[in-house]
């Protein structure tokens, strides 16, 4: 069960891919769309990723910052990042805090993997309130970025 809308964002300090610390604090002010994902280099998750990375100028016009965070090391991630040309911030939750506090910690993965981020995004208001919440019930299936997005237009309108 995702996060409840309408509840204060847990506050989050978190490594990101130049080893820099980043919390939800740095983004007082902003939209902030949280992407989680279960783990780099995986098909779904990069398609995920890229998504994002492919519509971010609808983000930026709309005022909205977006960052995704997974249980990868900061290393992985900023290889991947590297790879994938992505154009935001990919934060580090090696010790799971983060997606516990977002209830998006995912169980079972797949071959036994336990303990990893599920597929979801999280979006908090300027006030640092839960103002969406989505996760996937199925490690393949993306989020619905279409109803990311209308939500995230009336967020912004008003």
């Amino acid at each position: 069960m995702a996060i409840t809308i309408g509840t204060n964002a847990p506050d989050f300090r978190l490594f990101n891919t130049e080893r820099k610390e980043v919390t939800l604090n740095d983004f007082s002010g902003k939209i902030l769309v949280i992407n989680f994902f279960p783990a780099a280099f995986t098909s779904v998750c990069t398609k995920q990723v890229c998504t994002n990375r492919d519509e971010l100028d609808f983000y930026n016009e709309i005022d909205a910052v977006v960052i995704g965070i997974s249980v990868d090391m900061p290393f992985s991630l900023k290889a991947f990042k590297e790879k994938h040309n992505v154009n935001y911030e990919l934060l580090s939750d090696f010790n799971k805090l983060t997606i516990h506090e977002y209830e998006m910690y995912h169980c079972n993965f797949i071959l036994g993997i336990k303990g990893v981020a599920k597929r979801g995004v999280v979006v908090v208001d300027k006030n640092g309130v839960v103002a969406y919440s989505e996760e996937t019930a199925n490690i393949s299936v993306q989020v619905d970025f279409d109803k990311l997005k209308e939500e995230l237009k009336k967020l912004s309108a008003g």
